[in-house]
């Protein structure tokens, strides 16, 4: 039987050895090197996949035509953290803050199912998955996957 609620990480996963860099490799299909666009700069599109960043001096969001397209916004979009993290149903809301914090604290990556409620009005679930960027040892972005799995949650 599949889960009806978002199913929580009771861990993260490690990025990070003492003084160590850590650069989230993307490996299109390909083979070729993919990242987080710039505003303005497209990525290649995976159906049902999107990359995302957050800038954590200022919380900016950067969000590849896939995060778009799973929140059902125009690309042309301005973008808020607050805004976009009210469209993530109550108890999922709760659970990625939970995990962002701990992210954020310890240097670590995680996964976690959650409900969003895109601007189309429906309900959709998403897989987010987030890795810390830091510089100095001290974390200055976040940024990773967002999948649509609706198909795993009937």
């Amino acid at each position: 039987m599949r889960p009806t609620q978002p199913l929580e990480l009771h861990h993260s996963w490690p990025l990070f050895e003492r003084g160590q860099r850590f650069d989230l490799g993307y490996v299109h299909a390909a083979g070729a090197p993919l990242r987080a666009a710039p505003t303005g700069e497209r990525v290649p599109a995976w159906p049902g996949v999107g990359l995302w960043e957050c800038d954590l001096r200022d919380n900016a969001l950067t969000w590849s035509d896939g995060v778009y397209a799973l929140f059902e916004l125009p690309r042309d979009t301005s973008l808020s953290r607050a805004e976009t993290a009210a469209m993530y149903g109550e108890d999922s809301r709760a659970a990625m803050e939970r995990l962002r914090a701990y992210a954020i604290k310890h240097r670590r990556g995680f996964t976690l199912d959650a409900e969003i409620r895109p601007a189309d009005g429906g309900r959709r679930w998403m897989r987010l998955t987030a890795a810390p960027i830091c510089i100095d040892g001290r974390v200055v972005r976040l940024h990773g996957l967002k999948q649509d799995i609706s198909h795993e949650y009937p």
